[in-house]
């Protein structure tokens, strides 16, 4: 307003100051004088110089509003239709905008006209640019997937989202689309652990689209209230862009909230990113991971999620992560007996926290600590499982408060179980009570068999208890 006010303040005064600037003109030209007309000549000058002012002022005001509130959408979306680019460097833009843009099927069509987008390209956002996916204007958007495409190491990258800049994904639907089956892509990848110090076997699949946030991204990707399906593949090497569905490099402070994330190749990855927060999300029927922070992820929180049915690991920190928490959570039925665990401590994970979580039906272990130091597990219930907890060339731990039922072992820290771990305060119920325990580790007051004590009330937040379950039903807090 007051911004206003100045604009029509200096309009005036430039207008005033021309109509004295013609009435000394008219005069001059009767006036006899030569100081006189030496003194009026100055003055012109004068008024002449501050109206300029006034007007330089007035328009560089305008530029600078104009700027922030008013440039178009369509001038900052451009397409390269050699590489099937899109590249988004508006301050903020929809798919309606790009759509508006290039009125062209073959990019991206409305499928119909309550929402439904098929995407034919990839969609790169820019540093600083900003793009908006949400109920306004979308209910579902397909990514196409590549025709024919039967999936190797030289495969180009298939259609997919690229975020330098910032992405918000609010009460959508996003998921892979085959043109020709007219329905959800599907791919044929795997891989598999060949023992401690070789390298993951594995075998690539067809590719579909996913969704990559870079390492210098300049704003967050927040996911919130949708559906992720049905999207990664394997790509059969590590290095380059992640392919695995929905991958996080960059991206600090981001929140994935409410979603329903399924059918991915992974879950959710990352390396590198701190400060995220992953809650109240259901991750299930992903090919290998449901959760996967990694390489050095930090500082992020995992809360009263429900993760199940994932092929080998819920919840895997891999490979130097720190100050994780894992609280609340519900996890069941990943992994088989050889390989998975409902949640997984691995590689050099430190001073990170599982509490409170309620593991079941994990047939190799609930919790799993793998070379990982001064972590905190605690006030866990765990069931229907092989090794409740099982810890590996790990010290320093402290597994405390940890209620397990119905296993094949409690706590296993036996023969490669590592020094230092302070074992206390457990309890096991239809478990055998002999857990193993090195004899470097402290291991004091578990509770045997029977009679649970002191033990605290949990909730399933929703989530059903299968049969052969121990049914515990109180509330998160």
């Amino acid at each position: 307003m007051y911004r206003a006010f100045l604009i029509v303040y200096y309009t005036h005064i430039h207008l005033l100051f021309l109509d004295v600037k013609r009435m000394i003109t008219r005069y001059l030209t009767s006036v006899k004088s030569s100081f006189l007309t030496l003194i009026l000549i100055t003055l012109i000058i004068m008024i002449a110089a501050f109206s300029q002012l006034s007007v330089s002022y007035i328009q560089r005001v305008y530029s600078v509003k104009t700027a922030t509130t008013t440039s178009s959408p369509s001038s900052c979306i451009t397409y390269n239709p050699t590489a099937r680019v899109i590249t988004v460097t508006c301050g903020s833009a929809t798919l309606t905008d790009i759509y508006n843009h290039f009125h062209n099927n073959n990019i991206l069509s409305k499928q119909s006209p309550n929402g439904i987008w098929l995407l034919d390209a990839k969609i790169v956002i820019a540093k600083g640019a900003t793009l908006r996916v949400d109920s306004t204007d979308t209910k579902w958007l397909r990514i196409s997937s590549p025709e024919g495409t039967s999936g190797s190491v030289a495969s180009p990258l298939p259609n997919n989202i690229d975020v330098h800049g910032t992405l918000k994904i609010d009460s959508v639907k996003i998921t892979s689309w085959d043109p020709i089956t007219n329905n959800y892509a599907i791919t044929n990848g795997t891989r598999h652990d060949q023992g401690v110090g070789k390298s993951e076997a594995t075998i690539t699949g067809a590719p579909r689209p996913f969704i990559t946030v870079e390492k210098d991204a300049t704003g967050t990707t927040d996911i919130m209230n949708s559906e992720i399906a049905y999207m990664g593949y394997e790509k059969g090497s590590f290095s380059g862009t992640g392919t695995a569905g929905l991958n996080y490099y960059g991206g600090d402070g981001s929140t994935l909230l409410g979603n329903n994330i399924h059918h991915l190749y992974f879950g959710f990855y990352s390396s590198g990113v701190g400060n995220m927060v992953i809650e109240n999300n259901q991750v299930h029927d992903n090919t290998i991971y449901g959760l996967d922070p990694h390489t050095a992820t930090h500082n992020m929180i995992i809360r009263k999620n429900v993760i199940h049915d994932n092929g080998q690991f819920g919840i895997i920190c891999s490979l130097n992560c720190n100050n994780i928490t894992i609280e609340n959570n519900v996890v069941y039925h990943d992994g088989n007996k050889n390989t998975g665990a409902g949640i997984m401590f691995s590689r050099n994970m430190v001073n990170s926290i599982a509490r409170n979580n309620i593991v079941h039906d994990e047939a190799a272990s609930g919790i799993s600590i793998s070379e990982s130091h001064n972590n905190q597990i605690s006030n866990n219930t765990i069931s229907n499982s092989g090794s409740g907890i099982t810890v590996k060339n790990s010290t320093n731990n402290k597994i405390n408060a940890n209620t397990i039922i119905n296993s094949s072992k409690g706590i296993d820290a036996s023969n490669a179980g590592g020094a230092g771990n302070m074992i206390n305060n457990n309890h096991f119920i239809n478990t055998p009570s002999s857990s193993s325990h090195s004899s470097n580790n402290v291991s004091s007051n578990n509770q045997p068999q029977g009679t649970l004590k002191h033990h605290r009330s949990h909730s399933l937040g929703g989530h059903k208890a299968k049969s052969g379950v121990l049914s515990i039903t109180p509330t998160f807090n």
